[in-house]
């Protein structure tokens, strides 16, 4: 018998290939890149945020990050700003229209969910997102690298 770790593991590689919306649905105009929606999702959680805060909250280069912000930029969904708090660096914070297409997207991967979830008893859709979260939380604590929850 396969340990547990085994089993996870499959099931983890097996659900990374997954991606919410079929590919018609990505195609659509209004559909957010993958990369956007988490740099969009974690500015919203965590207010405004610089390059180099990105980067060490991703653990990606500056570069890439920078790459990302500007298309996003460019897109509209986010703007430059200058710190809040004062410091020298300029911070990224969502647009309206950031916000608007962040929240159209996470509309469409609830709705994904809930076809998925459609035979699942409620109790075990909280169980199974009660353990998702202890086990992206346990991720978290070994990188070093918490997300911010809400």
């Amino acid at each position: 018998m396969d340990k547990p770790s085994q089993l996870v593991e499959f099931e983890h590689m097996v659900l990374g290939r997954h991606q919410l919306g079929n590919d018609k649905r990505r195609r659509q105009a209004d559909r957010l890149e993958r990369s956007a929606y988490i740099v969009l999702s974690r500015i919203r959680v965590q207010g405004p945020m610089s390059i180099g805060q990105l980067s060490e909250a991703f653990v990606l280069d500056a570069s890439t990050v920078n790459r990302q912000t500007a298309q996003a930029v460019r897109a509209g969904l986010l703007e430059r700003i200058p710190d809040p708090d004062g410091g020298m660096a300029r911070k990224f914070r969502l647009t309206e229209e950031g916000v608007r297409r962040l929240d159209a997207e996470r509309k469409v991967h609830v709705e994904e969910l809930d076809r998925v979830f459609e035979d699942w008893p409620a109790e075990d859709v909280m169980a199974f997102a009660r353990n998702l979260q202890r086990f992206n939380t346990s991720i978290e604590r070994l990188s070093g690298q918490p997300w911010p929850r809400s």
